[in-house]
């Protein structure tokens, strides 16, 4: 199959998930795992996509202060280095999707429901509880190649921490750490390539994506619709990564 429309899927997928604070990593895989046959090549790219995207986030929420590191460190500490073992695990192709596909179908409902219910008090949690859910998340997303603040935003919106601006930032900056966690340890293990003339053409497009939809993010519009729509398109990846290269089932 041919890849000259894929900088502008790309493009366009780096706009949504960047909107709601994610880079976007599960359906890089997805798609390129349509394009792609070499499975680390694959997870290298995503990793290599992701970091662009939540760099800019990153970066868009400290200029706009929203950035808490006294509030986000336990979530990190603890996810850096479950991150970086995570990669290093060398698991079959089969294993790879169906995990990940997995995950993804329950963070997409997650993500409805953030959108779908009524707004709560937020609240505070205490540091085992930041440790012990950072560190969790951090090793699924060393296995699953992707950041993880598209497993922990949705966790910490249904359990009302904090605001969904300040979830959004901790959700950037926490892609950001472990996807570079994640990248030493592909290095590490030896299993780190990429496809040298598709990848600039797609770091360009998720770099322009990225930054229009953290701009508009950080604008204070209404972004539940792109929310739900994201939500929406992180269930289906899930559900066709699972059919698809989990069981073998051609959708």
């Amino acid at each position: 199959m041919t890849t000259d429309y894929l900088p502008i899927i790309f493009f366009l997928i780096a706009l949504f998930y960047s909107s709601v604070g994610f880079g976007g990593g599960s359906s890089y895989l997805a798609i390129l795992s349509l394009f792609l046959t070499e499975f680390y090549e694959i997870r290298s790219m995503a990793l290599i996509l992701n970091i662009c995207v939540v760099s800019i986030g990153t970066f868009v929420f400290v200029k706009n202060r929203v950035f808490n590191l006294r509030q986000f460190w336990p979530f990190l500490i603890s996810s850096i280095p479950l991150a970086y073992l995570g990669a290093q695990l060398r698991l079959s192709e089969t294993t790879f999707f169906l995990i990940l596909g997995s995950s993804l179908i329950l963070s997409g409902l997650f993500l409805l429901l953030r959108y779908l219910k009524a707004k709560m008090e937020s609240r505070q949690f205490s540091l085992p509880k930041k440790l012990s859910l950072g560190g969790s998340i951090g090793f699924l997303a060393g296995v699953s190649g992707i950041g993880g603040g598209i497993f922990l935003s949705p966790v910490l919106n249904l359990l009302n921490w904090s605001n969904t601006r300040m979830v959004a930032a901790l959700a950037s900056f926490f892609i950001l750490v472990n996807s570079l966690a994640g990248l030493v340890g592909l290095t590490v293990a030896g299993t780190f390539q990429l496809n040298e003339k598709l990848i600039l053409q797609l770091v360009i497009a998720v770099i322009l994506g990225g930054c229009l939809g953290s701009y508009l993010s950080n604008k204070r519009f209404n972004l539940r619709f792109l929310g739900v729509l994201t939500a929406v398109l992180v269930t289906y990846v899930g559900l066709r990564l699972v059919l698809l290269h989990g069981l073998g089932v051609r959708i």
